[in-house]
């Protein structure tokens, strides 16, 4: 089998499309996932109600060599995903008030965590190097680090600077490979292992680009990275909600946006009020309203 191949999906359909035995011992095993990844063939087949051949077969039939590869499997399935098979039930009268206190509450804690770690003069230098860059490239691949990425464009295309955001691997590549000692490469990662972003960075420091990294410190990207300007998440043990280290990672795309203005100054100010006369047209005409937003 695969290492790729979700073992419990396989056994979960066998649980429903198998025979009589086969659905039977499918249950059994779904039931206890942890007992059956440490039992005996005899103890899961005594418990199951069905022969130890039967057994076999069936880690046969999910594309195991047999009974201890199917076990493996099965661990490793567990130690990856384990804490989303069986997580405790929600109370629907507590749930309103749990939810705004879990997602708030996560935000603020994040946010507070960035402002005792982060290092300005770190975020200054990226800065300095964005306000004189003749081109800006930002790299992020999946959820998160993409966002970022496309965020950091919509932040600084305003100020007047020539940038671009990929997310596609072949992109950040062909246009990695195009950099010059005047473009600056920013490149986030919550891993630091994405290979499209890693190796778009490796290029373009090559061609002699200033590059900088959003990411783990100690990963691949941050090996790779002239400045590294470090973020690490730690593990949300509530699993319903989405982990709130996002929020600290767009607080430093914001940083580096407003630290970038300073450093350009006040001829920032003609291209924001450029975007705030045309958007009028065709928004409402409220000065109050977030520029572009």
């Amino acid at each position: 089998m695969k290492a790729t191949q979700d073992i419990i999906t396989r056994v979960r359909r066998w649980a429903e499309d198998g025979s009589k035995a086969e659905r039977r011992l499918a249950s059994m095993i779904l039931s206890d996932l942890a007992y059956v990844s440490k039992a005996t063939i005899a103890d899961i087949a005594s418990r199951a109600g069905v022969s130890e051949p039967t057994v076999t077969r069936f880690a046969r039939a999910l594309g195991c060599e047999g009974i201890r590869d199917f076990k493996y499997h099965l661990a490793q399935a567990l130690a990856v995903g384990g804490n989303y098979l069986n997580p405790a039930p929600l109370q629907r009268e507590e749930r309103e008030e749990r939810v705004l206190a879990a997602v708030c509450g996560g935000a603020m804690t994040a946010i507070e965590r960035l402002r005792s770690s982060v290092g300005m003069e770190t975020i200054g230098l990226i800065a300095d190097h964005i306000s004189t860059a003749r081109s800006v490239l930002s790299y992020g691949s999946g959820g998160n680090s993409s966002i970022m990425a496309m965020e950091l464009h919509n932040r600084l295309f305003r100020l007047g600077l020539s940038v671009l955001s990929h997310s596609d691997g072949q992109m950040q590549r062909m246009t990695a490979s195009v950099a010059t000692p005047e473009t600056v490469v920013i490149a986030f990662s919550i891993s630091g292992y994405s290979p499209s972003v890693v190796d778009s960075v490796r290029i373009s420091r090559h061609y002699g680009a200033k590059t900088v990294a959003v990411t783990a410190p100690g990963s691949a990207l941050a090996r790779e990275a002239e400045i590294l300007l470090p973020f690490s998440v730690p593990e949300d043990s509530n699993l319903y909600k989405p982990n709130s280290a996002r929020y600290a990672m767009m607080a430093i795309v914001d940083l580096i946006a407003m630290t970038t203005a300073e450093a350009i100054g006040p001829s920032v100010l003609e291209g924001l009020r450029r975007i705030k006369h045309s958007l009028s047209a065709v928004n409402v005409n409220d000065p109050r309203l977030p520029l572009g937003d």
